[in-house]
This record gives C-alpha cells, structure tokens and sequence, in this order.
C-alpha cells in the first residue's frame, strides 16, 4: 500500500475525473491486460493531489513517448532497465507486462538483469542497456568512451530520444519515494525485480500466486 491516498473520483475536479476515466483503458491498451491488484492508475491518483502538474507530466510524457526515431523493443528495454535501477515496484511490474505484450519472451525478461553477459541481446541493445546504467546513476556515469560507442548505433535524434525517455524514467522516484506497489500487471508470470542494495541479487521473479508457499517461487 501507498504511503498516502490517492485523490477520490468523488473529490476529483472535472479533468482529473476524465483523466480517471481514460487512464485505465490507456492502460489495458498498452499491456493488453487489467490489473490484478487496485486500479493500475495510483501514480495517477497521487498526482492528482497537484492537478496542474498532473497535467504537466501527463503532456511532458505524451511529448517524449511522440519519439518515432527509435524502435519500441530498445525504448521498452531501456525504460525497464531504469525503472529496475530505481527500485520502483509498480513500473517493473507494468514494464515487465508492457515488454511482454510487445514481444518479448520470458526468458529475455529473465536476462535483462545479466543482459550482459546474456546472447538474448544485441551488440547495440547492450550499448542502449549500458547507457541507460550509466545516465540512470547518481552521480551520471557517461564517459566519452561510452558515449562514442553509443553514438555508434544511434544517431543524434536517436541519441536525444532515449535521454528524453531515461530523463521521464527517473520521474518514478516519485512513486517509490510514495511506496507505490505493483498493480499486478505481472501478476502470476515472470517480473523482472526491482533493484534492493540491502537485499541478495536476484535475477526475475514470478508475482502473485506461483510466488506464495508451494508455488514455483523465485526463478533464478
């Protein structure tokens, strides 16, 4: 559970109410599937305690996700990547769902932890994957060595496309600063996990019920 409450829809203004409306068919849309835990919206929810920058982080969103000049397999890799870095419970759960829903098998899932030593990626989704480490880092870690390398599979629109959409990533910290939890987009099927310094690595685990005793547990 959330560290605070969420808006209402019965003290919710007009726009924040149709931004209720729509938001969980945009959701359901993007992951072909409901959530499983509460309404797939509680970031949303949070932010509509500040209606005018709801708004202004729903168009700065719309604005970066406009991006046509990268493919959708390195933008949904990347943005995984860093929401894992971040720690942000509900963004790997519904990444993991996004990426699957676009593709992506679960054994890739399974490997985005190690993808560097994993044959599942490409040379230059390994270059996006190590700059988004390194942009995602505080301090930013981007030498001009990894820099050149990068550049060598992304040209300038390309370059600014991903930074763009790792500079929206790090907005997540909002919702692991409020305790936001998966909404279990995931939920029974394999989630890459969240990053945890105080806890033992693991590579991905399945949510929901096969998680419980006697289920199938963490895969490792």
């Amino acid at each position: 559970m959330a560290r605070m409450e969420g808006v209402s829809k019965s003290q919710a203004g007009l726009v924040v109410k149709l931004v209720y409306r729509f938001g969980p068919r945009a959701m359901k849309k993007l992951t072909g599937r409901d959530p499983q835990t509460g309404s797939g919206i509680e970031p949303i929810q949070i932010w509509a305690h500040q209606p005018k920058m709801m708004i202004g982080m729903g168009r700065f969103n719309q604005a970066v996700r406009k991006g046509k000049a990268v493919d959708e397999r390195v933008k949904n890799l990347v943005e995984l990547k860093g929401a894992q870095m971040i720690g942000c419970e509900f963004c790997v759960d519904l990444g993991s769902q996004v990426c699957r829903n676009s593709g992506f098998s679960d054994s890739e899932l399974l490997a985005l932890p190690r993808y560097q030593s994993s044959g599942l990626f490409t040379d230059r989704e390994k270059a996006a994957l190590d700059y988004t480490v390194a942009v995602m880092r505080t301090p930013v870690e981007v030498t001009d060595e990894l820099f050149a390398r990068v550049r060598s599979y992304f040209d300038e629109r390309q370059l600014v496309e991903i930074t763009a959409l790792l500079a929206l990533v790090n907005v997540d910290r909002f919702n692991a600063a409020f305790g936001i939890g998966s909404a279990g987009f995931s939920d029974g099927m394999v989630c890459v996990p969240p990053d945890r310094p105080d806890r033992a690595p693991s590579s991905a685990r399945i949510t929901g019920p096969a998680a419980q005793p006697g289920g199938t547990g963490i895969v490792s």
